[in-house]
């Protein structure tokens, strides 16, 4: 099978790693020390503190390095390391590797670091840091391969759900640590309190299902984001993987799939 190196193991890198999983493709994926992943019931960054993590049917399960990868995608699971500067590019030697940091730049990802590099959302350019770029906005283009050029640039503002963008996101209301007053999957109205970061109270600002929601202990700053709500209200979508994660996930795969197709390879 072919290994996927997967930079970033929150919500949408998660989508990507299903979606390649399941099509045969052995995949790893690297994370930070401490994730600050929302959406942490349908993320393999959850495996970093919990030591593994069930998303729908898919196994992603913590490892200390290469061996422990290898027998973790040997075992038909998702392998996760801690690993933010990626030395697991140099000892894995993976075939296809995906940036799906998010990080709205590219913090290093060049198209020589495998046979496929794929970019995911704004940062990259196809042709010169990576072979083909997946669209992350929402809208009419999410999911879109760009084979020239970049995706659509970072704006602030979180795509429109149920009529809501950013008074769907829940934000640190002060510098400080965090801890939740709710669970992932709670009904909440407009003003009850959801969080705290430090001593300070964190109010929803629209009626919903809380989604997603930092894990306890993190350290936020001031208006960072702590988790989101999701104002259609249906509890059972905050344990599967989202409509923009599956698209994304299926740009990723047309984009390694086409690549094969123009070099001529089964």
């Amino acid at each position: 099978m072919e290994k996927v190196l997967i930079k970033g193991a929150g919500d949408l890198a998660t989508g990507i790693a299903c979606r390649l999983h399941r099509c045969g493709f052995s995949v790893a994926m690297t994370e930070i020390a401490v994730p600050t992943t929302v959406r942490r019931t349908v993320a393999f960054s959850r495996a970093v503190y919990e030591g593994n993590a069930l998303v729908e049917d898919i196994e992603g399960v913590l490892c200390r390095n290469t061996k422990e990868i290898d027998n973790t995608v040997n075992q038909n699971k998702v392998a996760v390391i801690v690993d933010p500067s990626c030395e697991t590019l140099k000892s894995w030697r993976p075939d296809i590797v995906v940036d799906a940091i998010l990080a709205k730049v590219n913090l290093g990802s060049k198209m020589s670091d495998a046979d496929i590099v794929i970019g995911v959302g704004p940062g990259f350019t196809a042709g010169e840091d990576c072979h083909v770029v997946v669209e992350t906005k929402r809208g009419h283009n999410l999911g879109r391969c760009i084979w020239e050029g970049s995706a659509f640039p970072n704006t602030g503002v979180p795509g429109m759900i149920g009529g809501y963008d950013k008074e769907r996101i829940i934000r640190a209301a002060s510098d400080g640590i965090f801890t939740g007053a709710v669970k992932i999957g709670t009904l909440v109205k407009k003003g009850d309190v959801v969080g705290h970061s430090g001593e300070n109270p964190i109010y929803a600002e629209v009626g919903g299902v809380v989604r997603g929601l930092l894990q306890d202990g993190v350290a936020v700053t001031e208006g960072m984001k702590s988790g989101d709500i999701d104002p259609r209200g249906v509890v059972e979508h905050c344990w599967t993987i989202s409509d923009k994660a599956t698209a994304i996930g299926g740009g990723v795969l047309e984009g390694i799939f086409h690549i094969k197709k123009k070099r001529g390879v089964r």
